[in-house]
C-alpha cells in the first residue's frame, strides 16, 4: 500500500511537494527492505566471504532508508534542515549500495533486484530534495 493516503490526511500544512513526499517515502521502504533481503540472500551464497562489502553495504542502507522514511513520515514542525541533511546522507547510502550490487549482479540476481532498488530510491529522494528550499 502506498503512503499516500495517510500522508495526504495529515493535518499540518507543509511546503513539501505531498507527492514527491510519498513517491521517496514508498521507495525508502521498498529499498530498506530490498537491501535487507539482499544482505540475507548474500549470506546464504557459497562464497559468503566473497560478499562481505555487499552485506555490510546492503544493511547500512536499509538502515538509513528506514531511518529516512521514518524521518519524511513525521509532517508536524519539520526541520528543513535536518531533513535536506537525512536526504543528502540517504542517497548517498543507495549510491554506494548500489554501486556494491551492481558488481555482484551479473553472478547474484538478488544483487540485481538490490541495485536497482537503490538506483530508485535514490532518484526518488533526490527529485524530493530538489524541492527543499
Amino acid at each position: 500500500m502506498s503512503s499516500a493516503a495517510m500522508i495526504s490526511t495529515h493535518p499540518a500544512t507543509t511546503d513539501l511537494d505531498r507527492r514527491l513526499l510519498s513517491s521517496a517515502v514508498d521507495a525508502l521502504v521498498e529499498c530498506s527492505q530490498t537491501c535487507t533481503a539482499c544482505a540475507d540472500a548474500c549470506l546464504a551464497e557459497e562464497k559468503v566471504t566473497d560478499l562481505r562489502r555487499c552485506i555490510r553495504t546492503n544493511l547500512d542502507c536499509a538502515d538509513s532508508c528506514g531511518a529516512t522514511a521514518r524521518i519524511l513520515s513525521r509532517q508536524t514542525e519539520v526541520d528543513l534542515n535536518i531533513l535536506r541533511t537525512q536526504l543528502q546522507a540517504c542517497i548517498a547510502a543507495c549510491r554506494a549500495c548500489g554501486d556494491e550490487c551492481s558488481r555482484h549482479g551479473e553472478m547474484h540476481d538478488h544483487c540485481r533486484v538490490c541495485a536497482e532498488a537503490c538506483r530508485a530510491c535514490e532518484e526518488a529522494c533526490r527529485d524530493l530534495l530538489t524541492t527543499i528550499a
